[in-house]
């Protein structure tokens, strides 16, 4: 599940979605001055990650998303493992878990919105390499 050729290694390894060699962000998903940024392309098969502009606009319903089940996770998580947890309490948690992985999580819905429109191709190395892509 996980293997190379599948779009969860890609989207685990923050890898390009078409080659799963070249990275896809410019810098690590905690360095604030960088959060979320793009290359224009893959370095190893120059496939292009902006297909238009405003193109991950998109990733925020990804985004939304993946905060609501990540909200829900915590509060019956919380809920369920420790009795008489004040609602405070409950939210404080909550909301710090949100700022802590708020970087993260946006680049996780930037990868997972261009794996859904940016195929994989095994051959894709080769065809560079041959410049023919």
């Amino acid at each position: 599940m996980f293997e190379k050729g599948t779009k969860m290694y890609s989207i685990r390894k923050f890898k390009c979605p078409h080659c799963q060699e070249g990275d896809f962000f410019v810098s690590n998903v905690y360095d604030l001055r960088h959060v979320g940024d793009v290359h224009e392309s893959c370095e190893k098969c120059d496939a292009s990650f902006t297909k238009e502009p405003g193109f991950y606009f998109g990733a925020l319903y990804v985004a939304y998303g993946i905060g609501v089940v990540l909200i829900l996770t915590l509060w019956a998580a919380i809920s369920l493992l420790f009795d008489n947890v004040s609602t405070g309490v409950l939210i404080a948690v909550i909301v710090l878990s949100i700022v802590v992985l708020t970087p993260y999580l946006f680049s996780l819905s930037k990868i997972i919105w261009a794996n859904i429109f940016i195929p994989y191709d095994s051959k894709a190395l080769e065809l560079k390499e041959k410049g023919a892509h």
